[in-house]
This record gives C-alpha cells, sequence and structure tokens, in this order.
C-alpha cells in the first residue's frame, strides 16, 4: 500500500510545485490529497486526478476530519503572517490528535531565534512551529530553507539594470535557493521510505552577495549595474517617498539586516544530496530572469 500524502497550501507556488513533482516521479495522484480553502481556486489539481479536502487553519475541526487517513503531511508554512503562528499549531496539533505518522515542514534558516534578529516577525511562528513538531508524537522532516532566489528581484527592484542594486545588505553574501529546486528536494523526501525524524539544511552550495549579483548581472546583460549599500533609514527614506507601502517597507530593512548579520550565510547544506545534483545557482537564476 503506497502512503496517503496530504499538502496544504496546495494552490500556492510551493504546494503546486512539490505535488507536479510527486505526479512527476510516479507517485499515483489517488495517492495524493490537497488542503484547500477555496475549491474553486483547485481547479487544475481535480484535473490532474487530485484529492481535493476543504480545510480552515482557523477550524481545528476541519483540519482534523481532513488530516484523518494521512500517513504523510507537508506543512507548507502560511502567508498570514499575523496568523499563522496559531493556525500553523492548530494545524500540527490536529495532525498529531489525527494519527499523521510523519509531518513535513517548511521552515527557515537562521541564526538568531532571539527578539533581536532583524526578522523577529517572521521567525517566530517558525520556531514555535519547529517546536511543536517535535514535541509531537510524529516522525518529521523539518526543513530549514534559506532565502528563495525569486525573491532578488523584488530586492533588486524594477528598474535594476538602469540603476543598479540599492539594497542595505552590506557585503554579506547568502546561500539563495531556487523554490523549485526545495519543491523537488521536498517531494524526494516525501517519497522516500522515511521513518527518521531530522532537520535538512537547505541551502546553496554557494554564498553570493549583493555586489556578486551587481557583478553577475553586468556581464549577462551586458550593461554597468552598480551595488549600493544605503543605510537602513536612507533606504527606508527613499522607499518611502517612492510609495512603498510601510509594511514592505519594513521588511525590506528586516531582510536587509538579517542577510548583511549572516542570517541566511551557510556553510552546510542537504539541498544537494537530496537532489542527486547541483541546485540551480545564482548565475543560471539571473541568467533565466534577466538575460535578453
Amino acid at each position: 500500500m503506497s502512503a496517503k500524502i496530504l499538502v496544504t497550501g496546495a494552490t500556492g507556488n510551493f504546494g503546486k510545485t512539490t505535488i507536479d513533482f510527486l505526479l512527476k516521479k510516479g507517485i499515483a495522484a489517488t495517492n495524493i490529497s490537497a488542503l484547500v480553502r477555496d475549491e474553486s481556486k483547485a481547479v487544475d489539481l481535480k484535473a490532474k486526478g487530485i484529492t481535493i479536502v476543504k480545510g480552515d487553519y482557523d477550524n481545528y475541526d476541519s483540519l482534523l476530519a481532513a488530516f484523518k487517513g494521512v500517513d504523510k503531511l507537508l506543512l507548507v508554512s502560511g502567508t498570514d503572517l499575523v496568523n499563522r503562528g496559531k493556525q500553523q499549531l492548530n494545524a500540527v496539533k490536529a495532525a498529531n490528535e489525527a494519527g499523521v505518522k510523519h509531518i513535513l515542514y517548511t521552515s527557515f534558516e537562521r541564526k538568531n531565534e532571539t527578539e533581536t534578529s532583524p526578522i523577529a516577525f517572521l521567525a517566530q511562528s517558525h520556531i514555535d512551529t519547529d517546536n511543536a513538531i517535535k514535541a509531537s508524537r510524529m516522525t518529521y522532516s523539518i526543513f530549514r530553507n534559506n532565502l528563495y532566489l525569486e525573491v532578488l528581484p523584488m530586492f533588486f527592484g524594477e528598474q535594476v539594470l538602469e540603476t543598479g542594486i540599492f539594497f542595505p545588505a552590506g557585503d554579506t553574501g547568502a546561500a539563495y535557493v531556487s523554490r523549485n529546486d526545495l519543491a523537488e528536494a521536498v517531494a524526494n523526501v516525501l517519497i522516500a521510505e522515511n521513518n527518521k525524524s531530522k532537520e535538512y539544511a537547505m541551502n546553496n552550495v554557494e554564498n553570493y552577495s549583493m555586489k556578486k549579483s551587481a557583478d553577475i548581472l553586468s556581464k549577462i546583460t551586458n550593461t554597468t549595474v552598480s551595488y549600493t549599500s544605503p543605510s537602513p533609514e536612507i533606504y527606508s527614506d527613499v522607499l518611502t517617498k517612492a510609495g512603498v507601502p510601510g509594511e514592505y517597507v519594513g521588511m525590506f530593512v528586516g531582510f536587509g539586516a538579517a542577510i548583511e548579520q549572516g542570517e541566511f550565510y551557510a556553510d552546510s547544506t542537504d539541498l544537494e544530496n537530496l537532489l542527486g545534483r547541483k541546485p540551480v545557482s545564482l548565475e543560471d537564476f539571473l541568467k533565466q530572469t534577466y538575460a535578453k
């Protein structure tokens, strides 16, 4: 009997991509369920033969019903930053009560778990979820995902080729990873016959500074892309005057400071082993995104 797999956040990028990899790697659609809040967003999943299960993180009973009979649960971290801590604790508790055997969770890479972290506003819900999973009776796979390569264009800004990179990250590198690579690695762990608990370091094999990004962009677009690392105050001021909403400004400043403090600098990774190949590099990604 094949394991019954349930994926949460299944209409989002990460959940959907993971399901596609499971299907590509030969897992029958009948063994995969997708937890969704809004069924109208899951039409394409339904068309692939995936079982659609309705559930709401804020409704404990709906989660309990959705998780019954599930062997492996992939809990994709939520996007509702204000409520996700409580919602994910609900999901872990319901999974434990429903008899889920193995839980997998998309957490994040970090070094500083205290309130002094520049991204404490994002970190706490992950840390609380990790701890709840470890305290449960389920075996687990916790993926400490580094920053996505896909966030870089957002940090660079739309006019990067004209104005250069203006971002308060200093000279420190980060081991950015492609979301597709992470999703494929998670799919590989879901497929494997594993019954051991493990935390995985999901980093790239190289660390990349913003200066390195600017140099690679210059090379592949045949233009001169400069890099300026302003103070957080100047950066906030420039973004605010450009009409960027306050919560985004705060988030970008937080990520810049976290990168500069080495929160995403990594000297070890499990990703290459899980993929069985080298992860997509910064250069690969920038070529795909910016090469004419």
